[in-house]
């Protein structure tokens, strides 16, 4: 299998799954060492979850299993371009290489959000569309400084 085979895999899982009705027009795959361990598709309508996009749903699916948060040195394949949702997730995954289809351009031809968020992240806190409040910052404090001392954590 080549880079090629793996996109056609997740542009094929996309159509499939939205022709099922189980969410928007997008599938992934997550790859390691030349295998599948991952594969996702939109469950955002199916599921009532707005955070199960194709990409966090591959990389949830690769971590179950591999019995690991850690997805270092792994492939994203995925039919589109990632929101910043699913950017941050294969970053937070350790995702090695993204590999994509369309643009966010071309999702946005579609009707979805992914590059106006992509516009807000941009602008200064103030001039975005959902206000942003920081507050009781001093109380919290604590909380980071008993994390920074905890014997035992494990770090990611």
């Amino acid at each position: 299998m080549n880079s090629n085979d793996y996109m056609r895999q997740a542009i094929a899982l996309a159509l499939e799954k939205m022709n099922d009705y189980e969410g928007g027009p997008f599938g992934a795959l997550i790859v390691k060492d030349g295998l599948v361990i991952g594969r996702g598709w939109n469950r955002v309508t199916s599921t009532n979850d707005p955070t199960a996009h194709a990409e966090v749903t591959a990389i949830r699916d690769a971590c179950k299993n591999m019995e690991d948060f850690s997805l270092e040195g792994c492939d994203l394949y995925v039919n589109c371009e990632p929101c910043p949702m699913c950017l941050a997730a294969a970053y937070w995954a350790g995702i090695k290489t993204i590999y994509y289809a369309a643009t966010r351009k071309d999702a946005a031809g579609i009707g979805f959000a992914d590059d106006h968020i992509y516009d807000e992240f941009s602008k200064p806190l103030a001039q975005r569309a959902i206000p942003m409040v920081q507050m009781m910052r001093d109380e919290n404090m604590p909380v980071f400084t008993a994390w920074n001392t905890l014997e035992g954590k494990i770090n990611y």
